[in-house]
């Protein structure tokens, strides 16, 4: 089973629909997590609402730290989310910078947008591993 971790600043948007997106459409396949290098101990009330548009739950979802995760490292791939210098590196075999924009002010069109953006990522990233 492989495990992929993805980061973003403050795992409230994109790293948690990541996280959600993963699970589902890698389920018995691989083990995923989610983390931010300076979390906000919260998930963003417009990532629950448009991920349940889609049929995903985040309501019992956990904004993380990294040294929340770290205890399952090593991973197979870490993903990042476009937070350059502001994701610490973590021990993977792979790495890979999605360089998504923070949909956290964005207006509800921009951030499904971005919703849909990091599900044809996840997409893509399946077919690769």
């Amino acid at each position: 089973m492989k495990k992929i971790l993805f980061v973003c600043i403050e795992n409230s948007n994109r790293s948690q629909m990541a996280e959600a997106f993963a699970n589902v459409l890698g389920r018995g396949t691989v083990q995923v997590y989610s983390a931010g290098s300076v979390p906000s101990g919260r998930v963003n009330p417009k990532a629950m609402s448009y991920m349940k548009e889609l049929g995903y739950d985040l309501s019992s979802n956990q904004s993380k730290s990294l040294d929340e995760i770290k205890q399952f490292s090593p991973f197979d791939a870490v993903v990042t989310m476009g937070c350059g210098d502001a994701c610490p590196w973590m021990p993977a075999k792979k790495f890979i910078d999605w360089d998504i924009p923070d949909p956290k002010n964005m207006n509800e069109n921009d951030f499904r947008r971005v919703r849909d953006l990091i599900k044809e990522k996840l997409k893509e990233l399946a077919a690769s591993m």
